[in-house]
């Protein structure tokens, strides 16, 4: 692994970022449809993010975006189990305040829509090359 600079990617982050601040600031009546699409673009949103900047398989990329959620959730299962909430707006949208095992549900779906589209661009590549 190594340290580099896609643009793409980079530019791809920024575009679900939008997406993701549009659908929690504006998309308070969409209910559930709100969380559960937040969750599965936040996980493909960090992997851009580490795509942007590291160098490896896409795979690792995509587990390690897994791992990153999944350790936010238990954070959430610990802070309701020890009782600690926090105060300021802002951080408790980004982390969350109530653990739900559909959120790691969301994770994982996330996590699918990342390597199956990697597979699926990396068929269309290897393709592309074989046709020249």
């Amino acid at each position: 692994m190594k340290t580099h600079f896609d643009r793409i990617s980079f530019l791809i982050a920024i575009l679900l970022f939008g997406v993701l601040a549009l659908l929690a600031t504006l998309g308070a009546q969409l209910g559930w449809i709100r969380s559960w699409a937040g969750d599965v673009l936040a996980v493909i949103w960090v992997y851009f993010i580490f795509k942007a900047a590291l160098e490896t398989r896409p795979v690792y990329l995509a587990f390690a975006a897994f791992g990153l959620a999944a350790s936010v959730e238990l954070t959430q299962y610990f802070m309701v189990h020890f009782g600690v909430h926090i105060s300021n707006p802002t951080l408790r949208i980004v982390i969350g305040a109530t653990p739900d095992w559909h959120d790691m549900l969301a994770y994982a779906c996330g996590t699918m829509i990342v390597i199956f589209g990697e597979l699926a661009s990396g068929v269309a590549w290897r393709a592309r090359m074989v046709e020249r």
